[in-house]
């Protein structure tokens, strides 16, 4: 069974006899402090998911380097300061200043990214037998937070701008568009993120959350279904809330933060959703012995599998003991489905 077949199979709870398909995410903090870990950890446990090249014909505006100390520009124009190297930074300053929205015409929306090599991408998924997730990644609500900046932007959702409210229109169909064009390329799967928990629970009310997010991640979801493509997210913090509603929508994939959650109380979506990882990065992964981490994914594997339903991800990011990513593959090769 190929890579590809393995995800295929656990996304549909369809994996009795094969291993739990892998994907190690690395910062560029892990890069510099823990390169040959990297490698060791590739090596003896390669992934089974990789990221198809979005080469464009032309570049964004983007400026800089968002890992590097000093000021990176985004695509959308948006500027950030950084502090620390190895990590993306903060937006200080926001592109719309006006409280009503009257400058939001002035915002840049990156239509660079639709104009991408589409040759390019197929012949890279043929070239592979790696289940392959697209070279985009929509994140509405945390593109208009440095749009606007956080405070401000919360601030902005308590009474909406009618003027913010049509910028979301014109970026909803503008991310449509371009998770459009990539699900009709030969990948596997489109993705998209938001961070959307804090330590305990949602940043917003869930009604809030409903009104003005749920519809394009709906639309995510079936314009990957009607292409064929499965649909995969990411959200920081607590997200137990949000849960049943990505499940109502038939998201395929969700990358959590799952121990700030409790196995306990994700375990009535088991065979619903797969949980894309990952092991606790706050607190096991930069302080956890061994045995902490081997208890942690034997715990993930008990509640959580049903003939699929995980996938074996884990996040390499500022602070995490080397030893301890690579004890999170080794424990997890060590489990046939």
């Amino acid at each position: 069974m190929t890579p590809r077949d393995l995800v295929k199979t656990t996304l549909n709870f369809e994996n009795k006899t094969e291993r739990v398909p892998r994907q190690m995410w690395t910062l560029p903090w892990a890069e510099t402090h823990a390169g040959d870990m990297i490698k060791n950890i590739h090596a003896e446990f390669p992934d089974d998911i990789v990221t198809a090249p979005a080469i464009l014909a032309k570049p964004t505006i983007a400026k800089g380097d968002p890992y590097a100390l000093g000021e990176f520009t985004d695509e959308w124009g948006c500027r950030f300061t950084n502090i620390h190297e190895g990590i993306i930074g903060e937006v200080k300053e926001a592109s719309v200043k006006d409280e009503d929205w009257n400058d939001w015409e002035n915002i840049h929306i990156p239509t660079e990214l639709l104009d991408f090599d589409v040759n390019q991408v197929n012949a890279f998924c043929k070239s592979t037998d790696k289940f392959v997730l697209a070279g985009c990644n929509p994140r509405p609500f945390e593109q208009l937070q440095f749009i606007r900046t956080t405070q401000e932007f919360y601030m902005d959702l308590a009474d909406p701008p009618a003027n913010m409210l049509k910028f979301m229109d014109k970026m909803f169909a503008f991310y449509c568009e371009l998770v459009e064009k990539w699900a009709k390329t030969a990948v596997d799967a489109i993705t998209f993120m938001d961070d959307w928990g804090s330590q305990n629970g949602l940043l917003i009310n869930p009604a809030a959350w409903d009104q003005y997010f749920r519809p394009f991640y709906k639309e995510f979801i079936q314009i990957a279904h009607r292409n064929g493509k499965k649909a995969f997210m990411h959200s920081d913090g607590n997200t137990l809330l949000i849960y049943p509603r990505l499940i109502d929508l038939g998201l395929d994939a969700f990358n959590s933060q799952i121990f700030c959650m409790g196995l306990e109380n994700l375990e009535q979506f088991k065979g619903k959703i797969t949980f894309w990882g990952e092991i606790d990065r706050q607190h096991l992964l930069p302080e956890g012995s061994a045995e902490d981490i081997c208890r942690a994914v034997t715990a993930v594997k008990e509640r959580l599998w049903d003939n699929g339903g995980c996938i074996a991800q884990c996040e390499f990011g500022p602070g995490a003991k080397k030893e301890n990513v690579y004890t999170v593959f080794e424990t997890w090769n060590k489990f046939p489905s």
